[in-house]
């Protein structure tokens, strides 16, 4: 079976290119891995990653989000109005709303912090979430 997972990310696009170079050497290559950034430079960055395919703005990542098994990125992907205004109402609910399965990485930065989750750097947060992802593949 294929999986699809969905990496959303905005800004540079650099959380994005750490997951899906980790998604790549971790798992097989016959994993869907879809490149959804907030903007063109984010969804670029995701691509020289090794994503399969990649687009930009709010309507690909409303259309796409429904359509996708599994959907990573930071924790201000479900946050209207994070990164700086580039995630918009209609992406933050397309993405809370969406039966993938999301995991998602905790950082303060757009001021959420979850009691109970230790301060990591970014490397381990995101090597705890393609353990995840491994996880739920089994």
């Amino acid at each position: 079976m294929l999986i699809r997972i969905a990496v959303i990310d905005g800004q540079g696009g650099g959380i994005g290119k750490a997951i899906i170079e980790k998604l790549r050497k971790e798992l097989s290559d016959d994993v869907y891995i879809l490149a959804l950034g907030t903007n063109v430079l984010a969804t670029t960055q995701m691509l020289k990653a090794g994503a399969t395919e990649g687009a930009s703005g709010e309507n690909a990542i409303v259309y796409n989000a429904a359509k996708v098994d599994v959907i990573m990125g930071p924790i201000g992907i479900i946050v209207a109005n994070s990164m700086l205004g580039e995630l918009t109402p209609k992406m933050a609910e397309a993405i809370t709303e969406s039966p993938a399965r999301k995991v998602l990485i905790p950082l303060a930065k757009c001021n959420i912090e979850i009691a109970g989750v230790v301060n990591e750097p970014l490397p381990c947060l995101i090597d705890y979430a393609i353990a995840m992802v491994k996880n739920e593949l089994k």
